[in-house]
């Protein structure tokens, strides 16, 4: 066996040096005689270890996460609710990786992951307040705009503050690629839900823009006849 190794130049990733490499070894290896052949280490191989290592436990960690939103949604309808906005960080994480130049690699899908997971606690968030205030009696469209409006800014300020704490991994060169997935993918999937979650969920459960009005003049009619009671007349 004969081992090659080399050091790459600053500011490089050893698996984009590993990438422009394997292209010109392509003539090397179809000469080889039989017996012989050119396998490729270092950091493809623990990158490619470390993947499979994460794809073996990815079942069970979905079937948790599955479980655990169960227990906090308790329906099958906000359950694919919230699975759906998942991959809204996928614009703003290959967008920024894009800008930034960084690779697609073991460290950046561990940031993906840990993405999805923010994206849909925010959701988690969104919709239970939604819930809420259509459990008190408010109609649902105008839970769908109240909710949405009262959670923006804790939602906002939580992202930026997870945005803001990945600032400092940003400029290494291993971690690098995991916080740009997460700031680039945090920050536009933030704004993204905002937007799409409300209407997602007025299309989802098909609410009416006017329900509101016919729901509180049901209710108000009602209350008002209860506290009113029966009308006395002048006779009396």
């Amino acid at each position: 066996m004969l081992t090659v190794r080399c050091d790459i130049v600053d500011g490089v990733q050893a698996p984009d040096v590993t990438h422009e490499i394997l292209p010109e070894l392509e003539a090397i290896k179809d000469a080889l005689p039989d017996g012989y052949r050119i396998e490729t280490g270092g950091a493809i191989e623990e990158s490619s270890k470390a993947n499979g290592a994460l794809l073996a436990v990815f079942p069970v960690m979905a079937v948790v996460m599955l479980g655990l939103l169960m227990v906090q949604l308790q329906s099958f309808s906000r359950l694919a609710l919230v699975f759906l906005t998942a991959p809204l960080g996928l614009i703003g994480a290959t967008g920024a990786l894009l800008a930034t130049d960084r690779p697609f690699g073991f460290v950046a899908l561990l940031g993906l992951i840990a993405l999805a997971g923010m994206i849909m606690r925010n959701t988690v968030i969104l919709v239970d307040q939604i819930d809420h205030d259509i459990a008190e009696g408010h109609g649902r469209h105008l839970a769908i705009v109240d909710a949405t409006v009262r959670r923006a800014r804790p939602v906002v300020l939580t992202a930026l503050a997870a945005i803001l704490g990945m600032i400092p991994l940003a400029r290494s060169m291993f971690w690098g690629p995991m916080a740009i997935t997460i700031m680039g993918g945090l920050l536009v999937a933030t704004a993204l839900t905002l937007l799409v979650v409300p209407a997602l969920y007025a299309l989802w459960f098909r609410v009416r823009e006017d329900e509101q009005a016919q729901t509180w003049d049901a209710e108000a009619a009602g209350a008002f006849a209860t506290r009113m009671g029966p009308m006395r007349i002048a006779a009396e």
